[in-house]
């Protein structure tokens, strides 16, 4: 299988919490594929800079344990639409959170993720509480 991991599903890893530990069950399974959007990393280097942590070394992890693919001019478009759909029924939907659906829909995957805003989203493993 192959996920898509969003920025939240990182920091829980990161930061060790049981809800990291579902994300890290996950990459036990050396079957499962992992993807993280470069967008995301924008989002991790801030979460780096008000952690006061190295992001070098967050970096070099994402990259260890997953792909990074560049967001296209197809998926961003494709994002605006997902955005606007779906903030008809999930307020404060966000554009990154729109880009990993768009790019779920493109490559037949699944969302790792603990934002709210996937809450009851098909195609994720929703590791929030």
């Amino acid at each position: 299988m192959i996920y898509i991991i969003d920025t939240y599903a990182w920091i829980e890893f990161i930061n060790g919490t049981t809800q990291g530990f579902i994300l890290k069950k996950l990459f036990d399974n050396l079957k499962n594929k992992f993807v993280t959007m470069e967008c995301c990393l924008a989002e991790l280097a801030g979460f780096a800079l008000r952690k006061d942590v190295n992001f070098n070394e967050i970096l070099n992890m994402v990259k260890e344990k997953s792909v990074i693919l560049p967001v296209l001019t197809d998926t961003w478009i494709k994002a605006a639409k997902i955005r606007y759909l779906l903030r008809k029924n999930i307020a404060h939907f966000g554009l990154v959170d729109a880009i990993l659906v768009a790019k779920q829909e493109e490559l037949k995957c699944k969302v790792v993720s603990g934002d709210p805003h996937f809450k009851g989203l098909k195609n994720v493993v929703y590791i929030g509480e």
